[in-house]
């Protein structure tokens, strides 16, 4: 299936969508957090099946959850920038943007980055892709969404991810609900199926 995100794929492709080469692994990632009120029981979960994933941390929130924030990188897992203050690179002006970023790197020791919203100008792009991984997705989880229903948030990640895939979750409070009940099923259902779950490397 040619997905929205499978045929931006096909256009920038500087930038990470997918690993087509790797078999049986699944990429899960969690944006905005870390959020106390959730990413402790996330964490908790993807122990539960030996499970790795990579956290697109929030400077701001880091700021303020510096010992959850350890937690995640103690437990093997992967961190990225996701920017300090959460914004919009269609947005927001280019060096605001650079400044916001390097703002969150003083405390998000990582390579990889990833855009707010998915909302990049391809002069930041060029820019960025000089010091950063900058890492999208093929799967959109729609957890923060509160019009999708639990099932259908579940729905979209089985039915759309496939060997290589790059999964979007949502570590805050908007997303919890579906969270929630979604990721145990998640880690249930590709377990059964050979999967096993990857943080991306730096």
């Amino acid at each position: 299936m040619l997905t929205k995100e499978r045929l931006a794929a096909r256009i920038f492709r500087q930038l990470i969508w997918y690993f087509p080469q790797r078999e049986k692994e699944v990429f899960l990632t969690f944006d905005d957090g870390p959020t106390p009120e959730v990413t402790p029981w996330a964490l908790s979960v993807l122990k539960e099946y030996s499970a790795k994933a990579t956290f697109f941390c929030v400077g701001q929130k880091v700021q303020k959850n510096p010992a959850l924030y350890q937690q995640i990188i103690n437990e093997g897992h992967a961190v990225g920038n996701h920017s300090f203050s959460h914004l919009s690179g269609w947005k927001t002006k280019n060096q605001a943007y650079y400044k916001d970023i390097d703002k969150a790197s003083e405390l998000i020791h990582s390579k990889l980055f990833r855009p707010p919203y998915g909302e990049i100008k391809l002069r930041q792009i060029k820019q960025l892709k000089n010091n950063y991984r900058i890492v999208m997705w093929d799967v959109l989880s729609y957890d923060y969404d509160p019009g999708t229903l639990p099932e259908k948030c579940l729905k979209n990640v089985v039915d759309q991810s496939v060997s290589g895939s790059i999964v979007v979750f949502h570590d805050n409070l908007k997303a919890r609900k579906n969270l929630q009940y979604t990721l145990p099923r998640v880690l249930q259902y590709f377990s059964e199926n050979g999967f096993v779950f990857m943080s991306i490397a730096v």
